[in-house]
């Protein structure tokens, strides 16, 4: 028994040890962040600086900031939603851009929910409700419903891609596992001046049949100069 103890002390501290260097790894990563904006959303209420919580995180939100593309590859709840919509808030209230774009492929999970009614922007609603989430968090939801009228924040499916060119703007790519290369091709050659573009997805929860269009482009984009995969 007295031997088991030390074992388990033994462990504890090599734990221990492991999770300070990570901190202070994730420390210095963040250091090396801008000091993004603290947003003023309403006169008793601020949002906080966006942080990353662990060492990945950090690497995702480095390479939003730092590269033209970015390829965010992970499971649920970690963070690849909140991440780039916090950043994509940042950037439109500095004046840095002057849109933000979010699309996803209309594709849903194993469940048909039929026609849904309204225009073309109430049906979309649903697939990108994540982000308005995000979006109301770090803006507020006023300023997030005028800058929707506005145009300034735009949800489009990504059907309605074609002939279009981003420019000036934060471009997200949501469920990107779920597009196939074709669909994949036609929005990344929509990349014009001035664009930072995100596309996250999971690739062990693909929807469709065939090949994922987001598994093709980390295959054929991931040692090309300002894309990062993460």
């Amino acid at each position: 028994m007295e031997q088991q103890r030390r074992d388990i002390s033994k462990a504890e501290k090599r734990q221990f040890r492991k999770d300070k260097r990570q901190q202070k790894q994730i420390q210095k990563m963040q250091d090396q962040m801008p000091d993004l904006k603290i947003v003023q959303t309403a006169p008793d209420t601020e949002t906080k600086r966006l942080c990353a919580m662990n060492e990945t995180q950090a690497h995702y939100i480095i390479s939003i900031l730092k590269n033209r593309l970015t390829l965010g590859i992970g499971p649920a709840g970690t963070g690849k939603t909140y991440c780039c919509g916090a950043l994509a808030a940042e950037a439109i209230l500095a004046g840095t851009i002057d849109k933000i774009i979010i699309t996803r492929p209309a594709q849903e999970a194993g469940e048909k929910l039929g026609s849904l009614p309204g225009e073309l922007e109430d049906k979309y609603e649903p697939y990108i409700e994540p982000f308005r989430d995000v979006l109301n968090e770090r803006m507020g939801k006023a300023r997030v419903d005028s800058m929707v009228k506005c145009g300034h924040i735009q949800a489009k499916p990504l059907a309605y891609m074609r002939g279009k060119t981003f420019k000036n703007a934060f471009v997200i790519l949501d469920e990107g596992q779920n597009t196939s290369p074709t669909q994949m091709k036609l929005f990344l050659t929509r990349i014009g001046e001035g664009c930072t573009v995100i596309v996250n997805g999971d690739v062990k929860q693909v929807d469709i049949y065939g090949e994922s269009g987001l598994a093709d482009a980390v295959r054929r984009l991931r040692e090309l100069e300002g894309i990062n995969v993460v």
